[in-house]
């Protein structure tokens, strides 16, 4: 073999490895560049709020709950399994609206109300509220906002509204009850009342998902 030979196959050996390290090369740098990407996010879909049970057949608000409004003074229930009883009910009325207002002792004799109230909507739902006591100590319900317990709540209605009492209550058969209602931005929501004659107060309201309360026994 020729030196000119040689040197032409030398060369293009090298030209040979030369082509393989690059492609080496570009294959190692597109694979470190598809590991570094990050992944996509995935998207978490955000936690709802129970949505209030719809109107239907009386006995039952949606499917296989029982009806808060099917609920008589008298009747032993459960609210989240916690037995109580119904000692009476206010019957409220207020520009075409109407709710009830169930006293409940359960069984630690503790007293609280439970609100029972058709919304307007498409369709219309059930709101059910439970209600506890809060210490007022001489306040009253602002026009505008008001902080209770270092929370900022803030006025949605008030007015004044008709009642008619049933069984206990501590409350006169018939009157005029006062009423202001506000909301705090976590969504918790804070009610002023007096029967009219009377003093204010107050109570943070807990809303009550369907399937919350079970009627146990109707009052005979």
């Amino acid at each position: 073999m020729s030196m000119t030979s040689m040197v032409v196959l030398g060369l293009s050996i090298a030209l040979v490895l030369l082509l393989l390290g690059a492609f080496w090369a570009t294959l190692r740098q597109d694979r470190k560049g598809r590991a570094s990407t990050p992944a996509p996010a995935v998207e978490v879909a955000p936690v709802e709020t129970p949505l209030p049970a719809p109107v239907s057949a009386p006995g039952h608000a949606g499917t296989d709950y029982t009806d808060p409004r099917t609920i008589r003074v008298g009747d032993r229930i459960e609210v989240h399994g916690s037995p109580a009883r119904v000692l009476g009910a206010m019957h409220i009325s207020w520009q075409g609206q109407q709710w009830t207002e169930y006293l409940l002792r359960d069984a630690s004799r503790r007293f609280q109300w439970l609100s029972v109230e058709v919304r307007d909507g498409d369709p219309p739902h059930l709101e059910v509220l439970l209600w506890t006591d809060v210490p007022t100590e001489g306040m009253v319900p602002a026009k505008s906002m008001l902080i209770m317990e270092g929370v900022e709540f803030f006025p949605i209605e008030r007015g004044t509204a008709a009642f008619k009492s049933e069984g206990e209550t501590g409350n006169p058969d018939r009157g005029l009850l006062d009423f202001a209602d506000y909301h705090a931005s976590d969504g918790r929501l804070l009610s002023f009342e007096r029967i009219q004659g009377s003093t204010w107060t107050a109570s943070y309201a807990q809303p009550l998902p369907p399937g919350s309360i079970s009627i146990i026994r109707r009052a005979t």
